[in-house]
């Protein structure tokens, strides 16, 4: 196989089932000829996996639940064992009580707030911490981000806060590894129907609202975030780090 990313050990963290972003960058990746490494969380998430990369061949995936820095040592130390050099990360990883979301903003419970924060935020640092000193060869780290980082979009509550805090680590980031020739982005993702956003309020009139006022009149879908994130992966974009991608069919630029 042939491709963009031909001989690039590319990390996957976050596909739960065949609706997940990650599972569309995964997807595009792998037609790319990326080297697919998975992790997961828990046994469901085993299960679906496997039966998603059943037609990608043999595919290695290591169960890690990214609140345990002992999953995480585990993780990278397994990766670096087999394959020595990683090119690219995909974190797709965030959580958020439900009640924190059908709930008003500021009835957040402080419990609500830190968890939040810690799987979808603090995560995110700790995985490029780990990443960084295995990408020998430089490389690129993306993470997911939504509009409700920057702009109030009701529901969406304390993950508006902790994308907001993602975006802010991104920069940070990319300040710091820019010197060891690794790049670290996140793509904006317009609405998309996944097992995440069942748990936001009044979805259904937010994907409404994107397809009637967004320039190209419609809602993004998986392969427009599988190419993007290719596009960051690749040495396409050897030039761009610390930068927010948005694939939202050009919502953000609407004032109204």
């Amino acid at each position: 196989m042939s491709g963009l990313l031909k001989g690039k050990n590319i990390l996957i963290m976050g596909v739960r089932n065949k609706w997940s972003i990650a599972w569309g960058i995964a997807q595009a990746a792998w037609t790319q000829g990326a080297n697919l490494i998975f992790s997961y969380l828990g046994d469901r998430e085993k299960e679906s996996l496997l039966k998603l990369t059943s037609d990608m061949g043999e595919i290695d995936a290591f169960q890690c639940d990214v609140s345990r820095e002992e999953d995480l040592d585990n993780l990278f130390s397994m990766i670096k064992s087999k394959y020595e050099t990683l090119h690219g990360v995909v974190h797709a990883i965030a959580f958020a009580k439900s009640e924190d979301l059908q709930d008003t903003f500021v009835n957040t419970s402080k419990d609500g707030f830190m968890i939040a924060m810690d799987i979808s935020v603090y995560s995110f640092i700790a995985v490029a911490r780990r990443a960084q000193a295995i990408m020998t060869e430089g490389g690129s780290i993306l993470t997911l981000t939504y509009t409700g980082s920057v702009r109030v979009s009701p529901g969406y509550n304390i993950m508006g806060v902790a994308k907001a805090a993602l975006e802010a680590s991104v920069r940070y980031a990319a300040h710091e590894l820019g010197g060891k020739n690794i790049r670290v982005n996140a793509i904006s993702a317009g609405p998309i129907k996944t097992m995440s956003a069942k748990g936001i309020r009044n979805f259904s009139d937010i994907l409404g609202v994107v397809e009637e006022k967004a320039p190209l009149k419609r809602n993004v879908t998986l392969e427009d975030l599988g190419g993007a994130a290719v596009y960051l992966l690749s040495d396409l974009s050897s030039g761009m780090t610390g930068e927010i991608l948005h694939i939202d069919s050009g919502y953000n630029i609407m004032g109204i």
